[in-house]
């Protein structure tokens, strides 16, 4: 095995135990939502249409830029115009797409996550709404990359989530990260007779400064 081809594999199980993360952890039900990783100058997808516990090693797929598949013989997932659209136009290297339940109702109500906690600055900022369009369309890519725009995560309205990182475990965490704070504004904002405070942008971006300083060297 050369040393892309061992690149790849490992690639494709930590991509593997991602999707199912996001199924064990509630952010998906069934098939939906999807996951992707860029190894060089192409980019690993999960399928359409096939539950994360059936895949394995024989079911890698990977895609160019343009999205030409050039491995593997299962399709690749229909949302591929939008992970392709953030590889093109950030630094990611991974991407993950989920239909967690309180992120998608926040997506139906506002058109920006309201500033709950400070934990938004994590993501670049105020959390956006990208306005619909349908699942797997050039249409629905654009709108996303504008509501990314200086962020590494976003809503898409009445359908889920987008975030991307540095890999797997940072996409995954961000993903994880707004969904939490999707379920506290919700849960604070239907206490009957009570309005939630929020933060203003001078405090996000004091912790903004902090973050870029925060964790192990």
């Amino acid at each position: 095995m050369s040393d892309n081809e061992a690149a790849i594999a490992a690639a494709w199980a930590q991509l593997v135990d991602t999707a199912r993360r996001t199924a064990a952890e509630g952010l998906v039900v069934g098939t939906s939502g999807n996951v992707s990783v860029r190894v060089g100058e192409l980019v690993l997808v999960t399928p359409t249409g096939v539950p994360y516990d059936r895949l394995g090693p024989a079911d890698t797929i990977a895609v160019d830029l343009e999205g030409r598949q050039v491995v593997g013989a299962l399709r690749p997932t229909s949302e591929l115009p939008m992970h392709l659209a953030v590889y093109r136009t950030t630094d990611a290297l991974a991407v993950v797409h989920t239909h967690a339940v309180h992120a998608t109702a926040v997506s139906t109500l506002v058109p920006e996550l309201p500033l709950i906690h400070y934990m938004a600055a994590a993501l670049g900022g105020p959390v956006r709404v990208a306005p619909y369009a349908v699942y797997g369309s050039e249409a629905l890519a654009q709108n996303m990359l504008k509501a990314l725009e200086g962020r590494t995560g976003c809503l898409l309205q009445n359908h889920g989530t987008v975030t991307y990182g540095a890999g797997l475990d940072q996409a995954y965490d961000r993903t994880a990260q707004l969904e939490w704070m999707c379920r506290l504004w919700l849960t604070a904002a239907t206490l009957p007779g009570r309005t939630p405070s929020l933060l203003s942008p001078a405090q996000l971006d004091e912790v903004a400064r902090r973050l870029s300083g925060y964790g192990q060297p």
